[in-house]
């Protein structure tokens, strides 16, 4: 009887060979002595069939191990991996887009073809085959022998994430198999790089979605929650969108970005001055040193208009998360009153209270062009927001014009940040009917006329881009307009009004274009105004 080894059969022969004690003492060219001699000059030379042999060592454990075949193939496949790309001659599967200069397209080689380059992960997707347990003792031993960078690492196990979590890329698990899957995903979490950043925040974002689905262990969920922190200015708003336990009112998980923002937060501080300048004006030239805060800021401000639709959703909770960004820096205000917009919106019955409470957050000298425009005709907001806003913008114009603001009525500075209009933090509070006051089109002819009082000689001066922005919001408040005495308006709203509290800043560099002409109109519940004969 003839048996011809192969990689599927050759673990198991050895060890019945083993078993039978076919040693060189018993007899000169034995079984076992031929089987090594198959293994160490076929088996182990091969890639494919490396891994072939390793995945049947699982079935014949422990005598597999006791014979070190399964420490054989972990180095050989090792080896293999951690070796210069250059001296790969060996087939592999590769299944994922290359880049230009690695498929030989590149245009800088003037259409003569180069020699296909393999990738630096190309032995990924052959160990997606791998059970968890095997898995995991192979790229431990690829880590050990430190000729793989932590980013070929990461990508690795994406990808086996991606084959063996049913669900993974769209953020859920398909399958019942809990046990099965926690076990993967912690193993998973326990094989990361050490290295920073070289792993997505995406794929940790998605492990930490399945790490809460899965109910993993504690200390699994904070090793993600840390190294989520570190990197987050690299999420999406998509990314963030983890959907709230069965049984809690709210949609989505706010608790976790308000800890992952924490994390970013703790993070910053700890990390060396210097170091941070660098690596953060190497990511984002245009934001200088603060450029991790700027985008985060931008992100929440981006989580917050998404979040905003949910019904459910409480004012704490909504301004709670945006507080936690106020004193990170923004070049525009536009994503934050874009979220302020929403929420006020899909919750037209909160209190008095709680309107005032939700438009401290926003500073209206820091909105563009297009959203004081939109903020003029927005009647969700307070009659003071739409106030502040065409105040600033008047400034705006007059100092591109070069002439100083000149001193306000009191009539007027009444209504802005601090009652000064150098202050860049409010220390105003009205009433509460003043708060929720929406302006009418009287409301706004009387605020224009009495602002456009203020403007110093630019009526013979060219106009710039800023001056075409006034004047655009001018147009969309006079289109309001129906006549007022401005002095019965605010002697009736102001007077003798103490003023304190708090305009904190917030903003992102987003245009609220998303609000179309609907919510413009007035709704029957803020069509009401205090009368004023």
């Amino acid at each position: 009887m003839i048996v011809t080894l192969n990689a599927f059969n050759v673990v198991a022969a050895r060890c019945a060979a083993e078993y039978l004690e076919m040693y060189e003492t018993v007899e000169k060219g034995n079984l076992i002595y031929k089987i090594d001699v198959f293994l160490n000059s076929s088996i182990f030379r091969s890639w494919k069939d490396s891994i072939i042999v390793l995945q049947t060592t699982k079935s014949l454990l422990p005598w597999s191990e006791e014979l070190k075949v399964v420490s054989h193939c972990l180095d050989s496949i090792a080896s293999k991996a951690s070796i210069d790309t250059s001296r790969v001659e060996w087939s592999y599967t590769y299944n994922r887009k290359k880049l230009p200069s690695e498929n030989g397209t590149s245009p800088q080689w003037n259409d003569v073809r180069k020699p296909q380059m393999v990738p630096k992960d190309w032995w990924v997707e052959d160990l997606c085959e791998l059970h968890i347990d095997l898995y995991k003792r192979v790229i431990a031993t690829i880590k050990t022998k430190g000729r793989v960078s932590g980013d070929v690492i990461g990508e690795a196990l994406n990808a086996y994430a991606l084959r063996r979590l049913p669900g993974f890329s769209k953020g859920m698990i398909q399958n019942n198999d809990f046990i099965k899957y926690r076990s993967l995903v912690e193993t998973i979490v326990w094989l990361l790089p050490t290295e920073k950043r070289t792993v997505p925040c995406s794929f940790l974002l998605r492990l930490l979605r399945a790490a809460i689905l899965l109910d993993c262990g504690e200390m699994e969920r904070n090793e993600l929650m840390r190294r989520i922190g570190q990197q987050l200015p690299e999420a999406t708003v998509t990314d963030l969108l983890i959907r709230a336990p069965i049984g809690e009112a709210t949609i989505y998980d706010v608790d976790i970005v308000h800890n992952l923002v924490e994390e970013f937060v703790a993070h910053n501080s700890q990390t060396d001055p210097l170091e941070n300048e660098f690596q953060e004006s190497s990511r984002s030239p245009k934001f200088g040193p603060d450029a991790s805060k700027v985008l985060v800021a931008r992100l929440i401000d981006g989580y917050l208009a998404e979040i905003a639709r949910d019904p459910n959703l409480s004012l704490s909770t909504f301004v709670n998360l945006a507080e936690n960004t106020a004193s990170f820096p923004r070049p525009s205000h536009d994503g934050l009153y874009r979220a302020i917009d929403m929420y006020l919106k899909e919750h037209p019955g909160i209190s008095k209270s709680e309107r005032k409470r939700i438009c401290r957050l926003m500073d209206c000298r820091k909105l563009s062009a297009e959203a004081c425009m939109h903020a003029v005709q927005n009647e969700r907001l307070p009659l003071r927001v739409v106030v502040q806003v065409l105040f600033f913008e008047q400034v705006r114009a007059t100092a591109s014009t070069g002439n100083s603001t000149p001193d306000l009525p009191g009539s007027i500075r009444a209504l802005l940040p601090g009652g000064s209009r150098g202050s860049s933090r409010s220390t105003t509070t009205n009433t509460e009917g003043d708060w929720d006051s929406v302006p009418t089109a009287e409301d706004i002819k009387a605020l224009k006329g009495e602002l456009a009082t203020l403007r110093l000689g630019s009526s013979g001066s060219d106009r710039n881009g800023n001056d075409a922005a006034k004047s655009d919001v001018e147009k969309v408040a006079a289109g309001r307009t129906k006549g007022l005495a401005m002095s019965k308006m605010f002697s009736k709203l102001w007077s003798g009004k103490e003023r304190h509290g708090e305009i904190t800043s917030s903003d992102t560099s987003e245009i609220p274009g998303s609000v179309n002409a609907e919510e413009t109109k007035s709704t029957p519940s803020r069509s009401r105004r205090h009368s004023l004969s």
